[in-house]
């Protein structure tokens, strides 16, 4: 019974304390980017906001200003634009860009966007990187004329590389049930004004990434007085403003509208359009601006493809009747939009719903 007691494990041998900044982790970090874009977010807030940054939930209160209101919502991100964004160490406008995919979403069927948060990963997190992009952020939010009311950044080593970062965006928007726009209004003979685009936006960059290394990364190239990384960061536009206006003014003539993102002119427009009609586009009125020309040329892009990825040039579509067009591009005018008339309603016929030519 009397054998030798179990060694003392020598300092040697003992664990060291870990930490979550040893784990790859800066809570310290994270802190000091929240101290840093408290005053971006500041300028973003409406009086519906209650509290500020920093709660466990954003709070916001609708109040009486709207008597029956429908919430419609909206996520999205801005897909692998991220990564040219990241190659050109451009991470200012590319929040812009988050904000206009999801609040022009939402003002399709009228809503007036209230308020927005971000989703921001990484796998280490870079103060200064995080703060421009949530300034770009908060940027797109007073344009959109919504409030940024949260938000979370999440360091998570080992799931990102190296000066690698994700986006995801949420906002809400409301509008009054009688004014919801659906498409049930469109009719045969209705018009399509196109507002233009101030470029991709934020859709198709996994082709342009592509087309970009085949024709050998020319960033400085030239595109009628654009630089082609320019033309290609060029910050989503965002159409909340002029369109919330149009809708006061014009909104009986406003029929529906289609925000045009990934699936093009061809597969957008079509979605906010009774199934027994059909949508008739003159190519020869888009205003293609030169990016998308060279994108073609380069990638040797079927035109087909060309109308099935990218925008071509126009943005947001409205869809109007005759009578009332006139009216409606006067009043766009005055916000310096230029709206083209693109197209028509027209019957769909053997199984066609959308005919470009």
């Amino acid at each position: 019974m009397g054998g030798s007691p179990p060694p003392v494990p020598s300092v040697s041998q003992t664990p060291s304390s870990l930490s979550y900044r040893d784990a790859g982790v800066d809570i310290d970090a994270g802190n000091a980017l929240v101290e840093r874009i408290k005053p971006m977010v500041r300028r973003t807030l409406r009086p519906e906001v209650l509290g500020g940054l920093g709660g466990f939930g954003g709070l916001f209160a609708l109040g009486d200003r709207f008597r029956d209101p429908v919430l419609v919502s909206g996520t999205d991100g801005v897909g692998t634009k991220l990564k040219l964004a990241q190659t050109l160490g451009r991470h200012d406008t590319i929040g812009i860009d988050l904000v206009g995919m999801c609040v022009n979403d939402v003002l399709v069927q009228g809503a007036e966007p209230l308020f927005f948060l971000d989703y921001f990963a990484t796998g280490k997190l870079d103060v200064d990187t995080a703060a421009a992009v949530v300034g770009g952020i908060a940027r797109g939010c007073e344009l959109a004329g919504c409030a940024l009311i949260g938000g979370e950044t999440a360091e998570m080593p080992d799931m990102y590389p190296p000066g690698e970062y994700d986006l995801a965006g949420f906002t809400v928007g409301a509008v009054e049930r009688e004014r919801l726009l659906d498409g049930a209004a469109v009719r045969e003979g209705d018009l399509l004004l196109g507002l233009p685009s101030s470029g991709p936006h934020s859709n198709g960059y996994s082709l342009i990434r592509r087309i970009l290394e085949r024709a050998g990364d020319p960033l400085d190239l030239d595109l009628d007085g654009v630089r082609l990384a320019d033309a290609l960061m060029a910050p989503t536009t965002i159409y909340v403003r002029p369109i919330l206006a149009l809708l006061e003014s014009h909104g009986a003539a406003l029929h529906a509208m289609a925000h045009i993102t990934g699936g093009g002119l061809t597969e957008n427009i079509v979605r906010v359009v009774p199934e027994d009609l059909g949508v008739e586009i003159d190519a020869t009125a888009l205003p293609r601006p030169a990016v998308f020309d060279w994108l073609q040329r380069e990638g040797n892009v079927a035109q087909t493809e060309m109308w099935r990825t990218f925008n071509c040039g126009i943005g947001f579509v409205l869809v109007v009747p005759a009578e009332a067009v006139a009216a409606v591009r006067a009043a766009l005018a005055e916000h310096r939009l230029d709206a083209l008339e693109i197209g028509r309603i027209g019957r769909a016929g053997g199984g066609t719903r959308v005919r470009i030519g």
